[in-house]
């Protein structure tokens, strides 16, 4: 924490402001989910909003740890881009999506006065950052709506503007003009009224700006005026009344009570029947060109589009009946990865129909896989896949959504990375709090997920299939062969950039030059101590004869040893080996 009040915008604050946002989201992501009705009543707002918020604080973190604890701290330019890339790439959602467009357009006031020679960011400097975050967001949006987050933005901007005084000062005044657009949103959407309930992207905004008062000031916004002010819009007639009549109503938040009063917000009403079947999300890089013609083409394939980013990299929002094409689209345009489309469901929203409960499963297998090749290997097999991209780890965020997606009583969870340790710890636990009963077999490498997932038996107790599937994991010795990008001091000596390694166990064992070559020396080293099945996953970029020449060497040298191979698309390393 900052020492507080603190008058400026410094990278500290920007650490701070994250955190307590971060915190805020979480306290209130499920009000927000419960009152979630436009543009589609599918309850996942306010988890969508916490995930974008945390892929944003996860790059601040990122950033500070690389200042290690020395006396030089960040700039404010390094912590704003991060906070900004880190909500690009994990913005999840149309007001996920939204957020990460407003950080990235405060983020560029910030890091440009700076750059301009600004010895720090005051309350002028947040003025204008405030404004621009409005502005890029709702240009950003293919129709905008009043009503919504965009309402809600721009009320903290004309706030923000007529303020004076330090960074604490202005944003307390946005905070207070973006309270009270919220409570007016009933009156602006109509959907809104009918379903007794404010905006839900606009009440995860509130959350953010209250966050950002308490980074400046030290002093928690007071939940008790916001009550207040709603108050105010039941008397005006933009809010039905609403009394609790149960123990459980009355703990909760004010814009849940409200939801509550009405039936629970996932209503009929919450969209235009008929609408679009699929919500497609993807990472794109590409020009400003190619965005520009895939805005139209998305256009008129869909509705609720939102195109965020720049500099190369964008995330595409958009809700259509043909996912295909909204991805081919994308792929006209440039490069899309982390492709994420969802199916609304039968009976949802868009029919009219009311979902049927879905029963949960006694067990699941949730794991985390580095390409699409085998995401799909571990869909067939029964299990709940989350992609990584290289250089994208999951935040525990995704992992709690990714268990609770498996909908089971009971989840075996495999992270397949030692780095995701800590962060697939954190998961279950948050996962346990909700009462699914989750185990953590603390694979390093997707072969040794594969091997796990090769003995599991969801007929068996729980606690023998999870022992049985530790046991197979833990006797699988895997490599990996990749290009090293730099220069740097490995366990088998100093290697350049553009060497092939070829690491075991997670060390450095070979240095080579050829890529098939150091897969054959790594292969040979595995093997020394037995063995019984060869697992080989190839990736994207490695040559293609790389597998035939490694079953080829195992079918010569290595009697009575099994190999199989898969491919693992683009997932970082040239190949992944198992040897069980």
């Amino acid at each position: 924490m900052p020492q507080v009040p603190q008058t400026f915008f410094d990278a500290l604050a920007v650490r701070t402001w994250c955190g307590l946002a971060l915190g805020a989201l979480g306290r209130a992501r499920e009000e927000i989910d419960a009152i979630n009705v436009y543009p589609v009543a599918d309850g996942d707002t306010g988890t969508n909003l916490y995930l974008t918020l945390e892929s944003a604080a996860t790059a601040v973190e990122a950033v500070f740890a690389g200042y290690g604890t020395g006396v030089r701290e960040p700039s404010l330019a390094d912590a704003v881009r991060a906070m900004a890339h880190g909500a690009l790439i994990g913005a999840r959602g149309n007001s996920g999506t939204i957020l990460a467009q407003l950080l990235r357009g405060m983020a560029q006031v910030l890091a440009a006065r700076e750059a301009g020679g600004a010895s720090h960011i005051d309350g002028a400097g947040l003025r204008l950052a405030l404004r621009h975050a409005a502005e890029s967001a709702r240009q950003a949006v293919a129709h905008p709506v009043e009503g919504t987050v965009l309402t809600v933005a721009s009320a903290a901007a004309d706030a923000a503007e007529a303020a004076e005084g330090d960074c604490g000062t202005v944003a307390r005044a946005a905070y207070e003009g973006a309270s009270a657009a919220l409570a007016a949103t009933p009156g602006q959407l109509a959907v809104l009224a009918r379903a007794g309930v404010v905006d839900a992207g606009g009440r995860g905004l509130v959350a953010v700006l209250g966050a950002l008062v308490e980074a400046f000031t030290g002093e928690a916004v007071r939940e008790t005026a916001e009550a207040g002010r709603e108050a105010a819009a039941r008397q005006s007639g933009a809010l039905p009344q609403v009394v609790p009549d149960s123990a459980s109503d009355a703990g909760a938040g004010p814009h849940a009570r409200v939801a509550a009063a009405s039936g629970g917000a996932p209503c009929a009403e919450g969209a235009e029947a008929g609408g679009p079947a699929y919500e497609v999300i993807y990472l794109l890089e590409a020009g400003d060109e190619a965005v520009a013609r895939l805005r139209s083409r998305l256009d008129t394939l869909g509705d609720s589009l939102v195109v965020v980013g720049g500099d190369g990299l964008w995330n595409v929002h958009v809700h259509v009946d043909d996912a295909g094409a909204a991805v081919e689209a994308g792929i006209e345009a440039g490069r899309p990865y982390r492709i994420r489309i969802t199916h609304f469901g039968l009976g949802d929203v868009h029919t009219g129909g009311e979902r049927p409960p879905r029963e949960r499963a006694q067990r699941a297998v949730v794991a985390v896989v580095p390409g699409e090749g085998l995401a799909g290997l571990y869909s067939e097999a029964g299990a709940t896949a989350v992609l990584a991209r290289p250089g994208e780890p999951p935040a525990s965020g995704e992992l709690v959504q990714a268990v609770r997606r498996a909908h089971a009583r009971e989840v075996v969870l495999l992270p397949n990375d030692a780095e995701l340790r800590h962060t697939a710890a954190a998961a279950a636990e948050q996962a346990r709090a909700e009462g699914i009963r989750v185990a953590l077999i603390p694979t390093r490498s997707a072969v040794q997920g594969i091997a796990a997932l090769a003995v599991h038996e969801p007929e068996r107790r729980f606690d023998e299939d999870v022992v049985q599937m530790t046991s197979a994991a833990g006797a699988t010795r895997y490599a990996e062969v990749l290009v090293a990008e730099r220069q740097s001091w490995t366990t088998a000596g100093i290697c350049q950039a553009g060497d092939v390694l070829g690491l075991i166990d997670g060390d450095v064992a070979v240095i080579g030059a050829d890529v098939t070559a150091t897969a054959e020396t790594v292969l040979d080293r595995m093997l020394q101590a037995g063995g019984e099945l060869v697992t080989l996953v190839v990736g994207d970029e490695a040559p293609p004869s790389v597998a035939d020449r490694l079953e080829a060497r195992v079918r010569e040298s290595y009697l009575a040893v099994d190999t199989v191979v898969y491919r693992g698309g683009h997932q970082g390393a040239l190949l992944l080996i198992g040897v069980e």
